[in-house]
């Protein structure tokens, strides 16, 4: 396979820097492992922004998502550092990233974080 899992997140400039607009990302396919029983969890990952000077590079963003497959983190940790990543990558002038996480055990977990410059 020459598509390999990246955390590197490329940019690319904005092409309209000038105007406020929203970009929404949906990517349905998330994954990354239960730390306390190593299972996986599923999720839909939601982002939503407004760019500043940079926009965020999808097939990047889409390697990045895979990196967390074979890694081990609580729904409220891996929200969290996915908004960070791309709050430092793109420094956006407002970003929410929202995880919808599949049913374990009878519960459904969403969690919604978001940064303003």
């Amino acid at each position: 396979m020459t598509t390999k899992p990246s955390k590197d997140l490329e940019t690319f400039e904005n092409p309209q820097s000038g105007r406020d607009y929203t970009i929404n990302i949906d990517i349905p396919e998330f994954t990354c492992l239960c730390p306390k029983t190593g299972q996986p969890d599923f999720a839909t990952i939601r982002i939503e922004y407004v760019p500043n000077k940079l926009c965020i590079e999808l097939k990047a963003l889409k390697l990045y998502m895979w990196a967390f497959r074979d890694e081990g983190a609580f729904h409220e940790a891996v929200t969290n550092e996915i908004l960070d990543d791309l709050v430092k990558a793109i420094d956006p002038t407002f970003i929410r990233v929202q995880a919808e996480f599949n049913v374990r055990g009878g519960l459904y977990t969403t969690i919604t974080v978001e940064h303003t410059q």
